[in-house]
């Protein structure tokens, strides 16, 4: 009996010693249990919060996509395939249809291309693959289909993903008109040629109105200074009409350079009235007639004698003294015709045509600029022509150049016939 209650009592001791043991490691597991479950929560609470960054962020790229009009794209370089991502790019003007510049084939997409950027294109992003660059920049021109018109692009890309091998597997790239910038290039460059072709004008204007003042400058005061020893009085009258005349020229000059100012500067205003303006013209002709060269005559070609027309008279007028002084200084032989034809549209274009010397095409578009001449040897201060254009824009008109080198030109006004 007493053997039988030492091993029960025993086997109660291991029992007691099995189950607290027992108790142990499941107080350890629940424990680990428990850290490892508040980790997981703490990473997935971590998770949930990179997600809602990355959502914030993707929101973020995507309004500055927006707002810049920029596309992204990727590119398989094994398959040569351009998809892209995002495309916010203007669809103003001569935008091609979307499914011709999205996902597709990179040869279709350079076949796109202008043919002088195309070349440039296809090596730029195949040195990109084949890590001979890092970083692919390029603008160029895109064809619009079945017209001549073109529009500007600009692309960045760069390598995302490489192979075990270490060749570029991915690109990743942007995309973005850039019409306006090339616009504005393109402005910058013609203003900074306006600019220096101005200042290249009025140099030579400078040195030119210098010779050109001097010389009826120095006629005056030498015949002046030589009239109190001259008893003849033929001679005198010689010597005064010469005063005269080199007077007026000094004159001339002077009040083409105020004239001009004072109408770009809009300090002049118009007088209008109403005139024949074949009588006009028949008065502005009569003191030239004794002006032309031996063998050159004067005509007229007036579509309707009696037409009136409504505008500043002493501009017209005043042009068409530019205009025929011109003709009788370059016609040696042949015409110089002045004329009018029939109002159209509420417009009358008025001309004068002469058999001069011509003036070639590349001269044609600068003849009309402050201070250009064509010839620098022959007299004037080249301010004739720029003084007509300036008064005919005031008046609402355009004066226009049509000439053939050893045949003539013809200088045409187009005004409206009722200046309001």
């Amino acid at each position: 009996m007493t053997t039988i209650l030492l091993y029960a009592t025993q086997e109660s001791l291991l029992t007691d010693v099995i189950v607290w043991i027992l108790m142990i490691l499941t107080m350890s597991a629940s424990v680990l249990l428990i850290f490892i479950q508040r980790r997981k929560g703490r990473d997935l609470v971590n998770e949930l919060e990179q997600l809602d960054k990355l959502k914030k962020n993707n929101v973020q790229n995507e309004f500055i996509l927006k707002a810049l009009h920029i596309a992204t794209w990727h590119m398989d370089v094994q398959k040569q395939e351009i998809a892209y991502d995002f495309d916010y790019r203007e669809r103003t003007g001569d935008w091609i249809a979307d499914s011709s510049v999205t996902d597709g084939d990179l040869g279709r997409g350079v076949g796109m291309l202008h043919e002088q950027d195309a070349p440039r294109v296809a090596r730029s992003i195949q040195n990109l693959c084949e890590g001979k660059i890092s970083e692919y920049h390029e603008e160029y021109r895109v064809c619009v289909p079945n017209t001549n018109r073109v529009y500007w692009e600009e692309s960045f890309a760069t390598v995302s993903e490489r192979g075990v091998d270490g060749r570029a597997t991915m690109l990743v790239g942007t995309s973005k008109r850039i019409d306006d910038r090339k616009k504005m290039e393109s402005d910058l460059v013609d203003a900074r040629y306006r600019a220096e072709e101005s200042d290249r004008l009025k140099t030579a204007f400078l040195a030119n109105m210098s010779h050109e003042i001097r010389t009826p400058l120095n006629a005056i005061v030498g015949f002046t200074s030589v009239l109190p020893d001259v008893d003849s009085a033929e001679e005198r009258k010689v010597l005064l009409d010469l005063i005269h005349e080199n007077t007026q020229k000094l004159l001339r000059i002077v009040d083409d350079v105020v004239t001009i100012s004072k109408i770009e500067a809009g300090k002049e205003d118009l007088d209008i009235s109403t005139f024949n303006l074949a009588m006009i013209l028949q008065e502005v002709m009569r003191p030239f007639a004794s002006k032309l060269k031996e063998g050159v005559v004067m005509n007229t070609s007036f579509a309707d004698p009696e037409l009136m027309i409504t505008t500043d008279m002493n501009r017209i007028t005043e042009t068409m003294k530019h205009l025929l002084s011109n003709a009788a200084k370059f016609t040696n032989v042949g015409s110089v015709t002045v004329g009018f034809d029939m109002p159209d549209d509420d417009r009358i274009n008025i001309w004068v045509r002469d058999t001069g010397i011509g003036i070639s095409a590349e001269h044609q578009s600068q003849i009309f600029e402050s201070f250009f001449k064509v010839d620098e040897f022959i007299p004037g201060a080249g301010l004739g022509l720029s003084t007509c254009r300036t008064m005919v824009y005031s008046l609402g008109g355009t004066v226009t150049c049509q000439s053939t080198i050893g045949e003539g030109s013809t200088f045409t006004l187009n005004i409206p016939i009722k200046q309001k």
